[in-house]
Order: structure tokens, then C-alpha cells, then sequence
């Protein structure tokens, strides 16, 4: 055994990394999804809670690729993979805080775009458990990840189409830039979820 283990528990500790924080996310994704009419600063307080415990997988997984000179795969795609994953978290947190602050109340558009993240969140953590015995099917699973970001596009431009569709008055139009405010950040939130995606899939092609 050398200074930093085995080349199988290095293999171990990186992987099962990036599977704790897809859990983590999807954890948080799935939390603000069912958690939209909550608004509560409790709800707020929630969400930071996981963030931090979000940020210590990271910060830990950092810090292990520091130590490490050999890992399982490109150490630049396993930063960039966590990076991505941490920034929808905190997507999350800044979407809640906005709805909060601003007194947004969730439409259909806020309801669906969050369900489809969450969903990438799911497809993400899948990729991410099949990675090391199947990296063919984990691929497949970002697929689906950058199949569901369209979707959120999609509804997005949708939504800001529908804001504006018929002029506003005066007293109504801050409560419509706060609207697509909370559209933008749900957005970027699925954003990185393809990002990560992007990487994971370079990721499988190295391993096919």
C-alpha cells in the first residue's frame, strides 16, 4: 500500500465523492421542489443547512485531488463535475431567498422548470452510481440530463413570452421582473446541471 491506499480505494474515494454530492443535490433540488408554496425563513434555513454539508463533500473532495496523484478519472473533470454539482445547490438557495424576498408566489412555470431539475438531479446521481461497472449506461443517463435542460429552456422562454405577453401596468411590472428573476436562476440552475452533464459524458468517452 502506498502513501495515499490502494489504487482501488483511490478509485473508491473519488467515485463515491461525487456520489454523495449528487445525492446531496438531489436532496436539496427535491426539498425546494416540494417545498415551493413553504415561504417560510425556516425553509431558507434548511436549504443552507444541506448547502453546508454540500460544500464539506467538496472542500474534502478538493482537498483528497490535492493528495492524489493518481485518480480514476481526469482530475480536472472530477473538479469541474463537483464545482457544477455545488453551483445548483446554491441555485437553489438563491432561488428560494428571491421567492422569499420578493414575495413571489410559484406558477406553473416555477412548479415545472424545478420538477425537470430535479429530475436532472436524479439522472445525474444514476450516472454517477454506474460510472465505474458501466460507463456506457452512465452516459446514456447524461443524455438525458442535457434532454431535460431543453425542456427547462423551453419552458423558460415560454414563461418570459407569457409575462409580457399583454402590456402591464405600472403597479404590476416589479412583480413581473421578480418573476423572471426566479425563471432566470431555475434556468442557471439547470444550466449546470448540463454542464456537469458535458464533462461527465468526455468523462465516458475516455473510459469506453
Amino acid at each position: 500500500m502506498g502513501l495515499f491506499g490502494t489504487k482501488e480505494e483511490k478509485d473508491d474515494k473519488f467515485i463515491l465523492q461525487l456520489i454523495e454530492q449528487s445525492k446531496k443535490t438531489h436532496e436539496t433540488i427535491a426539498f425546494l421542489e416540494h417545498s415551493l408554496e413553504d415561504d417560510s425563513a425556516s425553509k431558507i434555513e434548511h436549504i443552507k443547512n444541506i448547502i453546508r454539508e454540500v460544500d464539506e463533500i467538496r472542500r474534502v473532495l478538493i482537498d483528497d485531488l490535492h493528495n492524489t496523484f493518481i485518480t480514476p478519472i481526469d482530475r480536472e473533470d472530477i473538479y469541474n463535475i463537483s464545482n457544477a454539482l455545488f453551483d445548483m445547490v446554491d441555485y437553489a438557495l438563491t432561488t428560494a431567498e428571491e421567492m422569499h424576498i420578493l414575495k413571489v408566489t410559484p406558477d406553473d412555470y416555477i412548479r415545472n422548470m424545478v420538477t425537470l431539475v430535479r429530475k436532472q438531479t436524479e439522472e445525474l446521481q444514476m450516472a454517477m452510481e454506474r460510472l465505474s461497472k458501466n460507463p456506457r449506461v452512465a452516459g446514456e443517463h447524461t443524455m438525458i440530463v442535457k434532454s431535460l435542460e431543453k425542456e427547462v429552456e423551453h419552458l423558460y422562454r415560454k414563461g418570459i413570452r407569457d409575462l409580457f405577453d399583454t402590456p402591464p401596468t405600472l403597479e404590476k411590472l416589479p412583480q413581473l421582473f421578480y418573476m423572471r428573476e426566479v425563471y432566470r436562476h431555475i434556468s442557471n440552475m439547470s444550466d449546470r446541471a448540463e454542464e456537469a452533464a458535458n464533462v461527465f459524458g468526455m468523462v465516458v468517452m475516455k473510459l469506453s
